[in-house]
């Protein structure tokens, strides 16, 4: 069984939907660690709960960013994971840090990349007018959200939608697909050919892209 490593900075909304996921047996993996970069994120609490072990790395105690990425990859060198899966982990990462865990960092962004990279993805997606949002899981590298894109999930966008609204129905499908990217990561399934993903053999109702039907009445 493949290990994993878990990294938050809030309430690790996404980190909740994985240990869901594990307790039922639908995600076939150890969470070695939940680490988060604040202690005062509320998801610690959840993973204590769960009886995961916590750990924090508070990026306010390091002066320079390069010096909080070693204390952080010094913590997770510790447990050895297989899969490091950033779940709302709000730090920037070091080209340093990211290279050292290649091929095994992946993170979820709540827009279909390569647009809106960064942050307030949902309120620029509204702002620009586009009819279709959604989410990505990619494997991080040293270009900021624009890894290999792992699964991606398409929603529409609707007339009366707001950031609220539009989040919401996104942050569904996220916790959807960030399972999805793991066990197939945890099943060795996946796999990188020329910069890009390519799944081994697909069984029924699987595949790279998702586009959940979404009743337009209210």
């Amino acid at each position: 069984m493949k290990s994993i490593v878990i990294l938050i900075s809030g309430r690790g909304s996404n980190m909740e939907s994985l240990l869901d996921a594990v307790d039922s047996g639908a995600l076939p993996v150890s969470v070695a660690a939940v680490i988060s970069s604040r202690a005062d994120a509320q998801g610690l609490t959840t993973a204590a709960k769960r009886g995961i072990p916590t750990q924090v790395v508070d990026h306010r105690q390091f002066p320079r960013r390069e010096d909080f990425d070693a204390a952080l990859a010094e913590v997770i060198d510790a447990l050895s994971p297989d899969l490091v899966v950033l779940a709302g982990f709000m730090r920037i990462l070091s080209d340093g840090f990211v290279t050292r865990f290649t091929g095994r960092l992946i993170n979820i962004h709540p827009s279909l990349l390569p647009s809106f990279p960064g942050l307030h993805t949902h309120r620029r997606a509204l702002d620009e007018g586009v009819k279709v949002h959604g989410c990505t899981v990619h494997f991080v590298t040293t270009a900021l959200d624009h890894g290999p894109i792992i699964v991606q999930a398409a929603v529409p966008v609707l007339d009366d939608d707001d950031e609220t609204r539009l989040a919401a129905r996104v942050l569904a499908q996220e916790h959807a697909i960030y399972t999805q990217a793991v066990r197939w990561l945890a099943d060795g399934r996946l796999q990188l050919v020329d910069g890009r993903v390519r799944l081994d053999a697909p069984q029924d109702g699987e595949g790279l892209l998702t586009a959940p039907r979404i009743r337009t009445g209210r």
